[in-house]
């Protein structure tokens, strides 16, 4: 059994130190008394004795009288790790304590502005059954939510029989605890999309406390040597809801060394916080993969996996449509068949983003719509009493797009 280090006492280095310092004091003033009423033959030796005891005091126990109080200071004022027991949290004032918390409120001002967190904090769906429902094309993907979704409305139906055969309401609360994503495809495949869908699943049925998504990507956890600090404090913040980082691969490209600090942090942050929210990565396939095979944590961490696939050419058309509905336009047959030769163009280039290039060309189509509209060159065929009429009228096709309004050309820009 190891023995114990016994401490110095406090009170009694402190008297030690402090008689140690009178003694010569004391010397010096009957010395000087003697002097003074002519008494030193009488009492020679024990001036000279009080000499030499001063002299060692000084000379030789002084360096060793400071290392006891000292030590016993340490012994008594700091714990094992070095910390003041005197400024222990529990043991500050009031004034103490206040300003420690508006320094770590400063602190997390500087890492995480308020402002910033506003941008990226968004509401989960409010309508997740609608929303899921209406998501073109990613039957897999819809499949695999439906499966989950599914799952949580069984557990809800069965709560009460669920309690008898448990003898416990901990398990069945906490049944999708842990239940983090890896999204993988391409870019614009409807991945922030699905993620708010999924918030809004989890919040319905009460498996998150708030509706909300935290979404960034893995560059903004980069914070150079507080880039650990930073990613906590994300979380934190995510508690209750769901973390959804795209591009997560940045995390480790180009970080310095840090993203490693970062990937263990967020692992750890997973397992031991499984129960206060839900963390969703995504990104290209093959950087995700690379991002995985940092860390082992990772897989063993993540319970599911979906991929979403480029969207086929009548999904493209279809997400056309639907985007340029939303914008209060129609489009016509011709700016249609327009858009397909124009995607099959667009799916041949590296630049290809699925939705976002949909969205990049309804923009540029309502652009050529506006410029043509006010040249008066609007014009679209359409089919009444089964025969083909051209509409030529302005105001007829203010907010229809018309074949001349989306081109078939790539935009050049993006070859340069």
């Amino acid at each position: 059994m190891e023995k114990k280090e016994r401490k110095m006492s406090y009170p009694l280095a402190v008297l030690i130190n402090v008689l140690s310092t009178l003694f010569p004091l004391g010397a010096l003033f009957f010395l000087a008394y003697c002097y003074s009423n002519n008494s030193m033959k009488d009492f020679q030796i024990v001036s000279q004795i009080l000499l030499v005891i001063s002299f060692i005091q000084f000379i030789v126990l002084k360096n060793l009288l400071k290392n006891v109080l000292n030590k016993a200071v340490m012994d008594n004022e700091y714990d094992e790790n070095g910390v003041s027991k005197k400024k222990k949290f529990e043991n500050l004032s009031r004034k103490q304590r206040e300003a420690m918390d508006l320094q770590k409120a400063a602190q997390m001002e500087a890492l995480l502005p308020t402002s910033v967190l506003k941008k990226i904090q968004k509401e989960g769906s409010k309508n997740p059954e609608q929303d899921l429902q209406n998501l073109i094309g990613l039957e897999s993907v819809k499949q695999k939510v439906t499966e989950m979704v599914a799952r949580m409305k069984f557990e809800e139906a069965t709560k009460e029989d669920s309690k008898k055969r448990k003898g416990s309401a901990s398990q069945q609360a906490n049944s999708m605890s842990g239940r983090h994503f890896c999204f993988f495809g391409s870019a614009g495949t409807g991945k922030t999309t699905v993620a708010r869908i999924i918030t809004g699943f989890l919040y319905q049925y009460g498996y998150i406390k708030q509706n909300k998504c935290i979404e960034i990507d893995g560059n903004f956890l980069k914070a150079g040597a507080d880039s650990a600090d930073k990613t906590r404090l994300i979380i934190q913040k995510a508690y209750g809801g769901v973390l959804f980082i795209d591009e997560a691969y940045t995390i480790i490209d180009g970080a310095g060394g840090f993203g490693n600090e970062v990937v263990a942090t967020l692992i750890k942050e997973m397992e031991d916080n499984r129960d206060k929210l839900t963390v969703i990565i995504a990104g290209y396939k093959l950087d995700i993969k690379r991002l995985l095979d940092t860390n082992e944590g990772f897989k063993s961490r993540i319970k599911e996996y979906l991929e979403f696939s480029d969207y086929n050419n009548s999904e493209m058309k279809n997400i056309f449509v639907s985007m340029a509905k939303s914008e209060g336009y129609s489009v016509a047959d011709e700016a249609l068949e327009n858009f397909s030769v124009r995607c099959e163009k667009e799916r041949r280039l590296s630049s290809f983003g699925n939705g976002r290039t949909a969205r990049n060309i309804l923009e540029e189509s309502i652009d050529r719509h506006a410029y043509n509209y006010g040249m008066d060159k609007l014009e679209r065929t359409e089919v009444q009493d089964g025969e083909a009429v051209t509409i030529k009228d302005k105001n007829a096709n203010k907010f229809v797009l018309c074949g001349c309004d989306v081109s078939r050309d790539v935009n050049k820009a993006v070859l340069a």
